[in-house]
């Protein structure tokens, strides 16, 4: 009965976990989007530092 409610445990923690990892790079993404009209240099960074966001997360 430990062993089952300690991979319960294990397994909401990873998934809090992602789930706040894809909300950084979501948030990034979000504001690449926002900005591409005015700055198409600035918007391409930021979608560049999700992706390192998301290579250095995984």
């Amino acid at each position: 009965m430990y062993a089952l409610l300690a991979r319960i445990a294990r397994l909401l923690q990873n998934t809090t976990a992602n789930h706040e990892d894809e909300s950084v790079a979501h948030q990034l993404m979000e504001s690449a989007d926002a900005c591409a009209g005015n700055s198409p240099h600035h918007a391409q960074e930021l979608r560049d530092a999700a992706s390192a966001y998301l290579s250095v997360v995984r």
